[in-house]
């Protein structure tokens, strides 16, 4: 009983240190088919048709919500890069909890880069990668980049806060385009929510 006492407790400990070994490899595996699924993507937005000569080039709006309504549940919609936390992953659509075992995911109720609203992002903190491990390590002036198939949008962190696990009301936005990264808090527990706010300080337009 003492030994297997001592085994709990190691492990315990090594994902509290690391993260879970056995969901990591699970991650590991979605998030390169996620890539590759992702560079696909990418490959087909970027073939715009030609009906006719002279056609406005559409806006960062325009491309965000028309992108949004290719994609489903589950696929991958970019690359986001967090140097602070030496990250850089696939994010999916949805927040469900088979969704997030792939990686990040984008909550369905809100937008997507361009759109001008919050772009919300959801992470694991002790398993399945552990993307948002050390979500509270985040400084005001951080940067963060979110590359989708038609940009990339330049973030800077701004600040955090931490709520109740059924404060729903951060999900509303504060009518502009933000980002906020989301685990929970604190760490093994889903009581409260850790939200790393960060504004837009700037988009990079994708090549056609």
């Amino acid at each position: 009983l003492a030994v297997g006492g001592s085994l709990v407790l190691l492990w315990v400990l090594a994902v509290w240190r690391w993260q879970d070994p056995l969901t990591l490899v699970l991650n590991k595996r979605a998030q390169s088919e996620l890539s590759s699924a992702y560079e696909v993507r990418v490959t087909r937005e970027r073939i715009a048709p030609t009906p006719r000569p002279k056609v406005e080039t559409p806006s960062q709006a325009k491309l965000a919500a028309t992108y949004r309504k290719r994609t489903d549940t589950g696929d991958p919609i970019g690359r986001l890069t967090v140097p602070r936390l030496d990250l850089e992953i696939m994010v999916v659509f949805g927040t469900d909890k088979e969704t997030l075992k792939k990686g990040p995911g984008l909550h369905p109720s809100t937008g997507f880069p361009g759109q001008n609203f919050l772009t919300y992002v959801a992470g694991h903190r002790t398993t399945y990668g552990a993307p948002f491990s050390d979500i509270d390590k985040l400084r005001p002036g951080d940067k963060i980049t979110f590359e989708v198939p038609y940009g990339t949008y330049r973030y800077e962190v701004v600040g955090h806060r931490i709520v109740r696990d059924d404060q729903i009301e951060v999900l509303k936005g504060r009518g502009r385009e933000e980002l906020a990264l989301q685990a929970c808090w604190p760490r093994f527990f889903a009581t409260h929510r850790y939200i790393s706010y960060a504004k837009l300080v700037g988009v990079d337009p994708a090549s056609a």
